[in-house]
């Protein structure tokens, strides 16, 4: 299976379970793998027969434009929904993590996959 990925990937948006988490913006970070379907664009050259990462790119920044969340957890499966669903990828691999959120940890985070790896 070919796939497309998406690194390093920095949102800010306000997530979190913690009343101050809900005021004031963190930054996420996402990296993202997405399966496509066959082989067509490789053989083509042409955009139509895969999936366009920019659109991947507008279509989650939108999402953290018009929803918040309090868990990591459900930001990843209703982002991976998105891919597998409006973009047709049979598989997904996904990770989000805040960045500087805890003294002493770089990053922290969730990895999902959905869908099914050829």
């Amino acid at each position: 299976m070919d796939t497309i990925f998406i690194s390093e990937f920095r949102i800010e948006t306000r997530i979190g379970i913690y009343a101050w988490e809900q005021t004031v913006a963190q930054t996420i970070q996402l990296d993202i793998e997405v399966g496509l379907p066959g082989e067509h664009a490789a053989k083509s050259g042409k955009i139509k027969d895969t999936i366009d990462y920019s659109k991947i790119v507008g279509r989650i920044e939108q999402l953290f434009r018009d929803e918040h969340f309090q868990l990591l957890e459900k930001a990843g499966e209703t982002i991976a929904d998105i891919i597998l669903g409006e973009f047709r990828a049979p598989w997904v691999r996904l990770s989000i993590a805040k960045l500087g959120a805890l003294r002493n940890v770089k990053k922290l985070g969730i990895t999902i996959e959905r869908g099914k790896r050829d």
